[in-house]
């Protein structure tokens, strides 16, 4: 015989599964897992902060690389890399194990900050980024993958918003850190002694606490409802996974288009930013504090709008997000002055907290679990080879008629990148109360008035 399990009040998160009934979903179920990648996110972040504030200085000071698209090459390697390899990642997630792609990826990290330390040309710190790359494409992907996986379908956004403040608070700490080590003893090697540190405790966290996921999304897509999309199916193959989320379905093509272009302007943030700051006089204490502002605000911020979209839905708060970008990078080009360029990061990063979980929220949405993590995969294929594209228009564009007119240019793409989502986006948030809503693999379905209770899954 079979008790009835208590429900949350507010109906958003699932019940526990009675004992013996495979994996449990939910936060709460999955409390001190889901907490300990979030460390582990913060720490793939501290391996890019690293870079922000030191590397542009490296291109310009000591390398010699005053044109923008040389001193850029560094992130187009980066952004590159990564986008490829988060395709890879969801593919290989469900094929071998979320775990054995995480501690792939923190392996992968370990020679990254002795490149970065010891290079003696700049093709070392190409090859540097190129491994960083996979090591962000391999991480990164895996944390968002598993945070998915054990919330169900009731936490997406709020597990999102805090798998990404904590990948860029850590980002935005590092980078603020690396500034006024910078600053006091020099751009090699002190800055990246904080790399060595992040690469060997995610490594060590990943290989001894971290446990596999991957039933998790089995026990959600056993449970899942028949998708009614007929472009949907259950089983696709990793093509028409590519198809659907990059064309054929609205909302996920919406996102993939806005996720690219929300990283084209990060780009122009990491590489662009800080020559223009530092070309007003700015040292590299104060430029280091600019360059963290925005990763911080939109690391914290994360915490609500991931919340704030389990309750309102994604697409207007997408919508707005990419809007605020938009005049925020305007602002920068406008500005001349340290407070206005403050008042600048700061809307770029309440700007960009809307935005980023959020879209990965639609992900998780409208993709089948069966086919989930390929789908995080082909999404951030699209918004990190975000940072290529940036880094290559943002320095021909800067090369050409100055950074000014790159900032320009980017804060334009932002804005028509915000009406592509108002137009062809739907609302993907289904509500609990509606009729359709998937039901989560911990939870039955209640039973109504006119019903009797539906019999048990076997």
């Amino acid at each position: 015989m079979t008790s009835a399990r208590p429900r949350n009040p507010a109906g958003r998160e699932a019940a526990p599964a009675p004992s013996g009934s495979g994996p449990r979903l939910g936060l709460r179920a999955n409390l001190a897992q889901f907490a300990l990648l979030v460390a582990v996110n913060a720490l793939v972040g501290g391996m890019l902060g690293q870079e922000r504030v030191v590397l542009p200085l490296l291109a310009d000071q000591v390398f010699g690389l005053s044109a923008s698209t040389a001193g850029l090459t560094y992130i187009v390697a980066f952004g590159a890399t990564k986008a490829v390899t988060n395709f890879f990642a969801g593919t290989l997630s469900d094929r071998y194990g979320r775990k054995p792609v995480l501690v792939a990826g923190w392996l992968i990290a370990l020679p990254v900050p002795l490149l970065l330390i010891w290079a003696p040309t700049w093709g070392w710190v190409i090859a540097a980024n190129v491994l960083l790359g996979l090591n962000q494409g391999l991480t990164w992907s895996t944390t968002v993958i598993m945070k998915i996986d054990l919330v169900g379908p009731q936490r997406r956004g709020l597990a999102m918003g805090f798998n990404e403040a904590a990948g860029y608070v850590a980002l935005a700490a590092t980078a603020m850190t690396t500034g006024a080590l910078a600053d006091h003893a020099g751009l090699r090697p002190e800055p990246f002694l904080l790399g060595i540190a992040c690469a060997a405790l995610g490594l060590g966290l990943s290989t001894l606490a971290v446990r596999e996921t991957r039933d998790h999304a089995r026990a959600e897509a056993a449970r899942h409802p028949a998708p009614t999309d007929p472009r949907h199916r259950e089983n696709p193959s990793t093509a028409e996974v590519a198809r659907i989320t990059s064309v054929r379905d609205r909302s996920l093509s919406a996102a993939a288009q806005a996720g690219l272009v929300n990283n084209l302007n990060d780009a122009l943030a990491w590489g662009v930013f800080p020559l223009l700051f530092a070309a007003h006089g700015l040292p590299a204490v104060e430029i280091g504090v600019l360059s963290a502002l925005y990763p911080a605000v939109w690391g914290f911020g994360q915490l609500v709008t991931g919340w704030w979209s389990d309750r309102v839905g994604r697409k207007h708060l997408i919508t707005a997000g990419m809007l605020l970008q938009a005049g925020a990078i305007g602002l920068v080009a406008a500005g001349t002055t340290v407070p206005v360029w403050t008042v600048a990061q700061v809307l770029l990063g309440v700007g960009t907290a809307l935005v980023y979980p959020t879209l990965l929220a639609v992900v998780g949405d409208v993709a089948h679990p069966a086919w989930r993590a390929r789908a995080v995969g082909v999404y951030r294929l699209w918004r990190d080879g975000g940072f290529a594209v940036g880094a290559l228009l943002a320095g021909v564009l800067a090369d050409a008629y100055g950074p000014t007119t790159a900032v320009w240019a980017v804060a334009g793409l932002t804005a028509a990148s915000g009406l592509v989502v108002a137009v062809r986006m739907d609302e993907t948030l289904r509500r609990p109360a509606h009729p359709s809503r998937a039901v989560p693999a911990s939870a039955p379905s209640p039973p109504s008035a006119s019903a009797p209770p539906a019999s048990p899954a076997p």
